[in-house]
């Protein structure tokens, strides 16, 4: 029981942040979830017996601030964060840097970056209150290792390499305050965001290449382990880092 009693939010309902949550919970973990998704934070929540929940924006300071304050009245301490939501921006153009708008870049960046600040922003103010505290951040291992035939997004990856950057000056400066600040970039994850890739024969044979030690695409619990390492006392002397779940995606040629 790796996070028993420890107050812990999660930003995100599905995939990824659905198998944290889950994860957490299995540690002891007091868990509230934010997200923007009703249905979703309700199932959750049930599945895992949730402190509580709160449906949220997190692209919205006012939305992102009054979820934060639901998640402390209900946990008491706010002592883990896992920020999950985020997601791609696809649909909104974002692609190879010549094709691409300043709105699509803008839009895809609100939907990345705005999330993890303003969940990283709330979480270290609980934090300082009290005895510091593990935040965990969601990255990509795009922003370091990208894929130009298969993943030629590139307001994703800078929006996620601003993450990366984020986690090193947090960490710098939160020190101080026991809050440890660290960022998991996972690779390809069979998520509810992953489907289009997941449907394609040649992303998929390209997965299987590029990360052999998942056989393909990577399992959310993948990345759920090492938010919970992350999350607990295990890690107590570690932040600033950038680890990457990624089947060997960064190390491997496909």
């Amino acid at each position: 029981m790796r996070l028993a009693d420890k107050g812990i939010v999660v930003t995100g309902a599905s995939g990824i942040a659905a198998a944290g949550a889950r994860a957490a919970a299995r540690e002891g973990g007091r868990v509230f979830v934010i997200s923007l998704d009703r249905a979703e934070c309700e199932d959750l929540a049930a599945d895992i017996d949730a402190v509580g929940f709160a449906v949220a924006d997190l692209r919205d300071e006012r939305s992102a601030e009054e979820a934060f304050a639901a998640a402390r009245s209900g946990l008491g301490s706010v002592d883990g964060l896992l920020a999950v939501a985020g997601g791609s921006g696809r649909r909104s153009g974002d692609g190879p840097l010549a094709e691409m708008s300043l709105d699509a870049l803008e839009e895809t960046m609100h939907m990345n970056g705005n999330p993890a600040f303003l969940a990283a922003r709330e979480a270290v103010r609980a934090m300082r209150e009290g005895n510091g505290g593990s935040v965990v951040l969601v990255s990509s291992v795009l922003a370091t290792s990208p894929s130009p035939k298969h993943f030629s997004t590139h307001g994703y990856a800078a929006a996620k390499g601003a993450i990366n950057a984020m986690t090193t000056s947090l960490a710098a400066y939160y020190a101080r305050d026991r809050i440890r600040v660290n960022t998991i970039a996972p690779g390809l994850v069979r998520t509810p965001m992953a489907e289009r890739a997941a449907g394609d024969t040649a992303i998929v044979e390209y997965a299987y290449r590029k990360q052999p030690l998942a056989g393909g695409l990577l399992d959310p619990d993948d990345i759920a382990a090492a938010a919970v390492f992350f999350l607990s006392d295990e890690s107590a002397v570690i932040t600033g880092q950038l680890l990457a779940v990624d089947g060997g995606w960064t190390v491997t040629e496909a």
